[in-house]
């Protein structure tokens, strides 16, 4: 499978202290991978680096089948180019629909005019029912965002950002405050996504990532300390030491 994302020789210091050491990194197009790792690990920077939001020392950050550098990219731009990403904390528009919602993510021309003259079109309206199905949101369309649980707004944002068709999902704990109903449920989610895209999740509930049932990423003091599925890593005694405590 075609390389989607490739990390190279990373490295970004933030007042002499070093968040990311060298860090080399792949992704393929369509695979669902998660990243563990103690506080402080390097873990956000990581996903910052990816979507421009800090720009690393030295390394390389090269992306998709033309192989184009992030690295000169506005966040903008990079997530123009198909690189999504989902904060910890959902942000939805509490008072608008979930329909409203994922009609305002699709992929669309962003201009001024564009923008003041757009009617979703019936093809529009299927493409929302079918979003919503994949998030377990069907039945609740036309309910505002406000009213849904906080697990039912973790879906709605990632059905947000599959509106806006990335090539590349970077997840951020989501998992986190969920019940364990939702958890499950959200990994068939995620799982279902990585068919079509490549996932990266973020997370450090393990048993959620025991369930991903993917290649594990172990970050330590910004650097890849283990790579390989959740029983290989666990087993490793670096990543004992430092990250699982036993």
């Amino acid at each position: 499978m075609n390389t989607l994302l490739e990390v190279s020789g990373v490295s970004v210091s933030f007042d002499g202290f070093k968040a990311i050491n060298n860090l080399s990194f792949q992704i393929a197009e369509r695979e669902l991978r998660a990243v563990i790792g103690p506080n402080g690990a390097g873990k956000t920077t990581f996903m910052d680096i990816i979507t421009g939001k800090t720009r690393p020392d030295e390394g390389r950050v090269i992306y998709g089948d033309k192989g184009v550098s992030l690295l000169s990219m506005s966040e903008s731009r990079i997530a123009q180019a198909g690189v999504g990403r989902k904060f910890q904390r959902p942000t939805v528009f509490e008072d608008q629909s979930v329909a409203d919602n994922l009609i305002l993510a699709l992929r669309k021309p962003r201009g001024p005019f564009a923008v003041l003259g757009f009617r979703a079109a019936p093809a529009d309206h299927a493409k929302i029912e079918d979003l919503a199905a994949q998030i377990g949101l069907a039945g609740a369309l036309h309910r505002k965002a406000g009213e849904l649980s906080h697990g039912q707004k973790q879906w709605l944002e990632i059905g947000m950002l599959l509106a806006q068709e990335p090539k590349l999902l970077l997840v951020n704990e989501p998992a986190a405050g969920m019940t364990p109903a939702e958890r499950e449920h959200t990994t068939d989610i995620l799982r279902e996504a990585a068919k079509t895209r490549a996932v990266v999740v973020v997370e450090h509930d393990m048993e959620f990532v025991r369930r991903l049932d993917c290649k594990v990423s172990v970050l330590h003091e910004g650097s890849l300390l283990a790579e390989g599925s959740i029983d290989h890593v666990t087993k490793n005694q670096k990543v004992i030491e430092v990250y699982l405590g036993r």
